[in-house]
């Protein structure tokens, strides 16, 4: 058998991988284009800031030197990475971060020149500016995902892993809208006698698919092996990609650090107390009493609605679990019979929901009004008042049924710790068409890795959910 270092010598002489129209000629010129776009949402977002604040403490050098900042800096945070861009939350905070550092160095300039800039008109610079710039890219990345689940623009990769992760790999690049992997061949390490026959065989199937890189995942893997591997398969040109077996650790919680000659991660506690706690029940009242004010007439027309499409109360109160186990009564404009509590057992054997959710897309309790709301989410406005009363959250996990709790495995409980909200992660992601263990598995990673930026991702993720009736029945 060859030497490591034959073998490195002959996999030199061979072309790099990935001169397709998926290599690195493609990623380029995607980088390009989203770099050109980033700079055409700065301009529309100086020139409405120019146009919103009157011109008041905007000269036009001080948006082109801000402009020209903010690009800067977002080609400093790496946002031009594929790998790291795919990610919407890191993503997003780190556009977040970059205007913010623009507006920062380029306003104390500005003092120190002695230009008028005013606190009011800086922040509409950048707030529209992040708005453009998080408006283009999220366009750019519906565009990749409708490009990978027609089966283009998709990173071929050799899994190394266990027979016994493999599937557990493939079902989450499969599940990743996100994800520009496709597995084109797997390798098993635990069948090679050693690190030699292990790269040779992961680099000829990586030839053989037309692979451009490889995952490996290091459970079964010693260091030593761990680093031959991957130096060899760097060398033959193919990326690398390092799978942790930790799951549902959000990724802008992980930094790598070098401990000695090696590499540790680092994963940041998430606390939910102090100002953080403040700044969300804050933010909670703030949008949930500005939104009951601007919704008054159309909150006065579902009222009339209810009550005359059917006898009964205009509001439908049921007990749920909200934060630490206190029960208190959550609202909604009421959208079924007065009697539909009584008829559940009747319509038991029908239920199309996930695990003890009870869900029917033709529930014959649901009165027509209530069809309407229910499919255009009006049902959940009375919430509001919830939200008010601090016995909700405008962002948190599904308030429960008592009954529901029956089945909780004791990992569920932690969804407790947080108030329920009006929407969440399961809200978003197919809500009604959600399975059970998505559902959980969503509340619990937001439990886990809670911050503003992810409130705010799923606010924004909301409102095209809701327009579209994602799930909604």
């Amino acid at each position: 058998m060859a030497s490591v270092i034959e073998q490195k010598s002959k996999l030199d002489r061979r072309e790099p991988i990935g001169d397709g129209p998926t290599g690195r000629r493609a990623v380029a010129w995607h980088r390009f284009l989203i770099a050109l776009s980033d700079v055409a949402a700065l301009v529309v977002g100086g020139y409405g800031a120019r146009r919103l604040s009157l011109g008041a403490g905007l000269s036009w050098w001080v948006l082109v030197a801000f402009g020209v900042t903010f690009w800067l800096f977002i080609v400093a945070a790496n946002l031009y990475n594929s790998r790291l861009a795919s990610d919407r939350n890191e993503e997003l905070l780190r556009v977040v971060r970059s205007g913010t550092r623009a507006l920062i160095a380029v306003g104390l300039t500005a003092l120190a020149v002695g230009a008028d800039v005013t606190l009011g008109s800086a922040m509409v610079v950048l707030l529209l500016s992040i708005l453009a710039v998080a408006t283009v890219r999220e366009g750019w990345r519906l565009w990749f995902s409708r490009r990978r689940q027609s089966g283009r623009g998709l990173w071929g990769s050799v899994l190394v892993a266990a027979e016994s992760d493999a599937a557990e790999f493939r079902r989450r690049i499969e599940a990743d809208a996100s994800s520009p992997h496709t597995v084109l061949a797997h390798i098993d390490p635990s069948v090679h006698h050693d690190v030699e026959e292990l790269l040779t065989r992961t680099v000829a199937a990586a030839r053989q698919s037309g692979a451009q890189g490889a995952i490996v995942v290091e459970s079964l893997l010693d260091a030593r092996t761990a680093n031959a591997l991957v130096r060899g398969l760097l060398q033959a040109h193919l990326y690398v990609d390092l799978a942790s077996t930790l799951v549902d650790i959000s990724a802008d919680r992980l930094a790598t650090r070098t401990l000695g000659s090696g590499i540790v991660t680092w994963i940041a506690p998430r606390p939910r107390s102090g100002w953080r706690g403040r700044a969300k029940r804050l933010f909670d009242v703030v949008v949930a009493g500005g939104t009951l004010v601007m919704i008054a007439p159309l909150f006065g027309v579902i009222a009339l609605a209810v009550k005359l499409s059917s006898p009964g109360p205009v509001f439908f109160r049921q007990e749920r679990v909200g934060r630490y186990g206190e029960p208190f009564d959550m609202l909604k404009f009421r959208s079924m019979v007065v009697n539909a509590e009584e008829l559940l057992d009747e319509l038991q054997v029908g239920n199309e929901g996930a695990g003890p959710l009870f869900k029917m897309k033709h529930d014959p309790r649901v009165t027509a009004v209530g069809r309407f709301i229910r499919k255009s989410s009006f049902d959940e406005l009375p919430q509001l008042l919830n939200v008010l009363r601090d016995e909700m959250s405008l962002v948190g996990p599904r308030p429960a049924l008592r009954s529901e709790m029956v089945d909780w495995e004791p990992a569920l409980y932690a969804r407790l710790d947080v108030k329920p909200g009006i929407t969440g992660m399961w809200q978003v992601s197919g809500r009604s068409g959600t399975t059970f263990a998505e559902y959980t598995r969503l509340d619990l990673y937001y439990v886990h890795n809670w911050s503003m930026l992810i409130d705010l991702s799923i606010l924004v993720r909301t409102i095209p959910a809701v327009l579209r009736s994602e799930g909604a029945y």
